[in-house]
This record gives C-alpha cells, sequence and structure tokens, in this order.
C-alpha cells in the first residue's frame, strides 16, 4: 500500500516545479526525518511533563538513574553523557536540587570535586517518569512493523555512525 502524499511530498513537487536543476529526492528522507523527530519529541515531552520534568530535567535524571545505586556521577561526566555544555548542566542541577531530586556533596575521592546525586524523591520520580517513558516509546513504535522497526534501527544505527554520533 502506498502512503498518502504528505507535506514533505508537497514540498519535493513545488521545487521540482521552481527549480527543475536541482534534485529535491534527499528531501524525501531528510525532510520526513526532521519531520518524525519533531513529532516523536512532541509525544515524549509531554510524558516527561505529566511527571513534572522538562526534557533536560529527564535526561539528567535518567543519566544518574542509569549509573547504578548510589546514583551519582560528577557534573562534568553528566555533561558528557548528556551532550550539554557544563554551564547549561549547572543551570539543570541547581534547578532539580532546588526541586528537592538530586543533592550535590564534596567527592570522597577528589576534595576538590563535586558529586551529584539522586535523592529519595529523585529516584522515585525518576522510576515512575522511565516506567510510562518506556511504555510511550513502545507504543509509538509499535505504529510499525517487528521488520520495519529492526530495518529502521539498522539503517539509523549505521547512518549515525557514518555521521560520527
Amino acid at each position: 500500500m502506498t502512503p498518502a502524499p504528505d507535506r514533505v511530498a508537497g514540498i519535493q513537487q513545488e521545487w521540482r516545479r521552481e527549480r527543475p536543476d536541482l534534485d529535491p529526492a534527499p528531501q524525501g528522507v531528510i525532510g520526513r526525518l526532521h519531520r518524525v523527530a519533531g513529532l516523536l519529541t512532541e509525544q515524549l515531552v509531554a510524558v516527561y511533563a505529566r511527571h513534572g520534568l522538562t526534557e533536560g530535567d529527564f535526561d539528567v535524571l535518567a543519566t544518574l538513574r542509569r549509573a547504578g545505586a548510589p546514583y551519582e556521577r560528577t557534573p562534568g561526566a553528566l555533561a558528557q553523557h548528556t551532550m550539554v555544555t557544563t554551564g547549561g548542566m549547572s543551570k539543570r542541577i541547581d534547578r532539580l536540587e532546588e526541586a528537592g531530586l538530586v543533592s550535590r556533596r564534596t567527592s570522597s575521592t577528589d576534595g576538590r570535586g563535586r558529586v551529584v546525586a539522586l535523592t529519595p524523591d529523585g529516584v522515585a520520580r525518576i522510576d515512575a517518569a522511565v516506567t510510562e517513558h518506556f511504555a510511550n516509546e513502545r507504543r509509538l513504535l509499535d505504529e510499525l512493523s517487528p521488520a520495519d522497526a529492526r530495518a529502521l534501527e539498522r539503517i539509523l544505527t549505521s547512518w549515525l555512525a557514518h555521521l560520527g554520533g
């Protein structure tokens, strides 16, 4: 079954008409991937919001939770694992600390270093949020057949490697 024309197809058609010397075919993939990413982000952020979290908050709390007990990392490690600048990370940590979801303390191995850790409330919040998040991701991916989902994962993994990500 052929999918119905979408906004990207319309844009490609307009470019073919206006600039027949250019090939808008890559927009078929890139444009749709961009649209899918935006729509998926909307669906993911809605779950985070139900738990009183922003996308950035969720990312920090999930990174700490994945570290395993005692659920802590240095601010630098958090920045590295979340691909956020250290300045941006400081703001996120400040906000999460004010909310009682993380705490900061001096490192036991480096007196000059700091460690950020989940509080018990932080563990409870991220556990509830990530449970709903995984169910939401499953719901979204179930729009594809299992074979298509596996093929898409393989293709995206390969493409991401080629792009250096």
